[in-house]
C-alpha cells in the first residue's frame, strides 16, 4: 500500500481514477474541468451532468499550497464560487484515495444518486 508514502497529486488523481473505473459504473468524469467562465478555476473531476465535483488534495501533511493561508483562501473562493453555480464539490485528501477508498467512492456514488434524483 502507499501508507506513510507521500503521492504527487497527480498521482493521487491517477489513482482516484483508476479505483473509479475499477467500479465499472459507466460514469466518466472530465478530468480538470473548468467550471467558471469568468475565472481559470478547475475541478480535478467533475461528473457535469450532475453538477458534482471531486477534488483531491495533495499536501495535507507535507505543509502544501491547500493548508498554507493564501492557497487556503483561494480554495475557499474557489468552492464557494462552485456552490453558487450549483455545484457539489467533494473533497478528499491523499490519506482518503489511499487509505480509505471504498468509503470515498461509496460516497461519491451516493452524491451522484442524489444528484440524479433531484
Amino acid at each position: 500500500g502507499c501508507s506513510g508514502v507521500l503521492m504527487a497529486k497527480t498521482d493521487l488523481e491517477s489513482r482516484f481514477l483508476m479505483l473509479w473505473r475499477l467500479m465499472a459504473n459507466g460514469l466518466e468524469p472530465e478530468r480538470n474541468h473548468r467550471f467558471d467562465p469568468k475565472r481559470r478555476w478547475r475541478f480535478d473531476f467533475a461528473f457535469h451532468d450532475q453538477r458534482v465535483a471531486v477534488e483531491i488534495e495533495g499536501g495535507t501533511w507535507s505543509g502544501g499550497r491547500h493548508v498554507r493561508p493564501r492557497g487556503y483562501q483561494a480554495d475557499c473562493e474557489k468552492y464557494n464560487r462552485a456552490v453558487a453555480l450549483g455545484w457539489r464539490v467533494l473533497r478528499y485528501t491523499g490519506d482518503d484515495v489511499t487509505k480509505r477508498s471504498a468509503e470515498m467512492l461509496d460516497q461519491v456514488v451516493y452524491v451522484l444518486n442524489q444528484r440524479r434524483l433531484t
